[in-house]
């Protein structure tokens, strides 16, 4: 105890313990590195409100946060998960990974799906869970996205995709590359029904995701500040021999050159994906949709 300690009179030494702060409580900014306050930065979408970075979300969240809580949303195709067919290993077993992203995620694969509404206007929208093999495409995956597209179009309802992905699964081989042409085979399909298909880019979107469903959308949508291209920059850069413009493969780079349509900020998300589903079905637009 110390001499200014032992001064104090004991009833003043009593208040002058700390109360401990709950866990997690305080976050800091990836981009801006500010303390932040864990409830304001979900209520916000997991958005700073500093610096405006757009933080990434499980699929489940986002997809929760985005439709209708009324009519409550239904989940497809849930029980769908990847087998190791080839017996693949590297470092570590296939199906010990799949076990541990499992684990990691929550979810049995790297792809949820919805069928409900936002703002009064119904469709099924999915997404990919970065967290579950970086998102990466596989047969399953592949399959659960078709199946997906013809639930939309059985209903005749609009489709959005939220991708977040580093692009095909390598341990499932030339059966993950197909489904490149599979999932673009569908979507030439369900554009013949007249409904919309719309995609919206999230940090990250690679690979052969984006060199197949993500750049196929009526309308592409991509969120502020989020990495999106074939490949790495490292890689191309010692392909080519050349240093890359700064911002490339960001969203605002893409925008000015016109790979994609818009940037839009996560908070608005909802109201405008509202009002494009209304007008490309050509309905009026509510006025409570801007």
């Amino acid at each position: 105890m110390s001499w200014l300690h032992r001064l104090l009179p004991s009833s003043i030494r009593k208040g002058t313990g700390h109360r401990p702060v709950p866990e997690g409580l305080w976050v800091k900014c990836k981009h801006c590195q500010a303390v932040l306050y864990r409830p304001e930065l979900e209520r916000n979408g997991e958005v700073c409100p500093k610096c405006g970075h757009h933080h990434r979300i499980s699929a489940r969240q986002r997809l929760s946060s985005f439709l209708d809580t009324d009519p409550a949303p239904q989940e497809l195709h849930w029980s769908l998960h990847s087998v190791d067919h080839l017996k693949f290993k590297d470092r570590r077993r296939y199906r010990e990974r799949l076990q541990q992203a499992q684990r990691d995620s929550g979810e049995t694969e790297a792809l949820l799906s919805f069928a409900g509404a936002v703002q009064g206007v119904a469709l099924i929208a999915c997404g990919f869970e970065f967290r579950f093999m970086g998102g990466s495409m596989g047969a399953v995956v592949g399959e659960h996205f078709v199946r997906t597209v013809y639930a939309a179009s059985a209903r005749e309802l609009p489709l959005l995709c939220f991708c977040a992905s580093g692009g095909a699964r390598m341990q499932e081989g030339l059966s993950a590359l197909l489904q490149m042409a599979k999932t673009s085979m569908a979507l030439s399909g369900f554009r013949k029904t007249g409904r919309p298909f719309i995609t919206v880019l999230s940090d990250p979107t690679m690979g052969g995701v984006t060199a197949s469903l993500a750049s196929l959308g009526d309308v592409i949508i991509a969120e502020p500040g989020a990495q999106i291209g074939f490949t790495g920059p490292k890689v191309i850069e010692q392909t080519i021999h050349k240093s890359l413009p700064t911002g490339f493969q960001r969203s605002e780079f893409l925008l000015e050159h016109g790979s994609i349509d818009m940037i839009v900020e996560r908070p608005q998300l909802r109201a405008r994906i509202a009002a494009l589903l209304t007008l490309l079905q050509g309905s009026p637009v509510p006025p409570g949709i801007r």
